[in-house]
C-alpha cells in the first residue's frame, strides 16, 4: 500500500488519539476499583497507577498534536518532494432542460343540483291498489334493461337504449330481491314526461330473481322521443330506466268496407186518441206515412227498430235514460 507523507502523518495522529482515549478509560476503571477497596495501601497503589495512566495519556495527546503540526514540514526539509503534474479540472457545462410554458385551462363552473327529484306515485294510480300487504322496505330492484324480446328466464335479448321504428312491444327487464308475495308493484311508462301506459298489481313472484314489465302499443303510438320507465313498490320508488325511439312511427291504413244497400219498407203509423172515462171503445185513426229509401254509408249497418204502441194510461210515466261513462288513460 503506497501512502504519501500527509496521509501517514494523519494516520499516526488518529492512532495516538485513540491510544490516549484507551488510557483514560483504563484510569477511570482503576479509580472506581480503588474507591471500593478498604485497605489503605492497596487503595493508594491503585490510585497511583491510575494517575500514572492519566499522565501518560496527556503525553500521548501532546505528542499527537506535535506530530500533526510539525512532522510533515520537517519531513519535507529532509526529503525534497518531487514535482507532480497537477491536472486542472475543466468545467463541463451540463445542458439544462427549459420547460415550455403550457397554457392553463380556465376552470369551468359545473352546476350542481341542490335537490334531487325523486319520482312520485300519482294519486289516480294509487287509488287502484288492491293489495293489503305492507311492502318490505329492504326490497331492491336493479337497473332496468330494455329489449324487444326476452328469454325464458326473463333475460333481455340484444339489449339497447335506442330503438328504431317500427316498434310493437318493448320489455323492461330487471333483477330483484327481498320481495314479499302480495305486495303492490307498479310500472309506469312515460314519453317526454307524459304517461302513456302503466300496470299495477299484487306481486305473485318469488322473493328474488328476474322480472320484467312489458308495454304493447299500436305501431303509430310509438312516437320518436325519450321514454322513461319508473318502478314502484307500494308508493315507494325503486328504480328507473331511460331509452330513446328514433324514426317516424308508421301511419295507420284504413280499408273501407261497403255494406249492401238497405231499403226500408214504410210502416204504418198508429195514432191512439184517448177517450173520456166511461167510453168503451177508443177511436183509432190510422195514417200511412211513406219513408224514403236510405243508403247506408261504408262500415255502417242499420238495424230496423220496432215501434211499440203505447199503453193507454191516464197518468204519463217518465222512464230515466241510463248513462255509461268510460275513461281511458294513455
Amino acid at each position: 500500500m503506497n501512502l504519501d507523507i500527509e496521509t501517514t502523518v494523519r494516520t499516526i495522529f488518529i492512532m495516538l488519539l485513540a491510544a490516549a482515549g484507551v488510557l483514560v478509560l483504563m484510569s477511570v476503571r482503576i479509580f472506581r476499583e480503588a474507591s471500593r477497596l478498604r485497605f489503605f495501601l492497596k487503595k493508594r497503589a491503585l490510585l497511583a497507577r491510575a494517575w500514572r495512566l492519566v499522565f501518560i495519556a496527556l503525553l500521548v495527546v501532546v505528542g499527537a498534536f506535535l506530530i500533526n503540526n510539525y512532522a510533515e514540514p520537517v519531513t519535507y526539509k529532509i526529503f525534497e518532494p518531487s514535482p507532480t503534474p497537477t491536472l486542472t479540472a475543466t468545467i463541463t457545462q451540463t445542458p439544462t432542460v427549459t420547460q415550455t410554458p403550457t397554457s392553463t385551462q380556465t376552470p369551468t363552473i359545473t352546476p350542481t343540483l341542490e335537490f334531487t327529484v325523486t319520482p312520485e306515485m300519482p294519486l289516480i294510480i294509487s287509488q287502484d291498489f288492491t293489495s293489503q300487504v305492507t311492502p318490505n322496505p329492504n326490497a331492491v330492484f336493479s337497473t332496468l334493461t330494455f329489449a324487444r324480446s326476452l328469454t325464458e328466464d326473463y333475460l333481455p335479448v340484444d339489449p339497447a337504449d335506442t330503438f328504431e321504428n317500427p316498434v310493437e312491444s318493448l320489455f323492461a327487464s330487471f333483477s330483484y330481491d327481498s320481495m314479499t308475495v302480495g305486495t303492490q308493484w307498479t310500472a309506469m311508462w312515460y314519453r317526454d314526461g307524459e304517461l302513456i301506459y302503466y300496470e299495477t298489481r299484487p306481486w305473485n313472484g318469488a322473493s328474488g330473481g328476474y322480472g320484467y314489465s312489458d308495454c304493447t302499443l299500436p305501431g303509430e303510438d310509438w312516437l320518436p322521443g325519450i321514454y322513461e320507465v319508473q318502478m314502484f313498490i307500494g308508493q315507494q320508488w325503486k328504480t328507473s330506466g331511460i331509452f330513446t325511439i328514433t324514426g317516424l312511427a308508421p301511419t295507420p291504413t284504413m280499408t273501407p268496407t261497403l255494406a249492401p244497400t238497405v231499403t226500408l219498407t214504410p210502416e204504418p203509423s198508429l195514432t191512439i186518441t184517448p177517450t173520456q172515462p166511461g167510453t168503451s171503445v177508443p177511436t183509432t185513426t190510422q195514417t200511412v206515412t211513406p219513408l224514403p229509401s236510405q243508403t247506408a254509408e261504408p262500415t255502417a249497418t242499420i238495424t230496423p227498430t220496432r215501434t211499440l204502441a203505447p199503453t193507454q194510461s191516464s197518468t204519463p210515466t217518465l222512464v230515466p235514460t241510463a248513462t255509461r261513462r268510460s275513461t281511458i288513460y294513455r
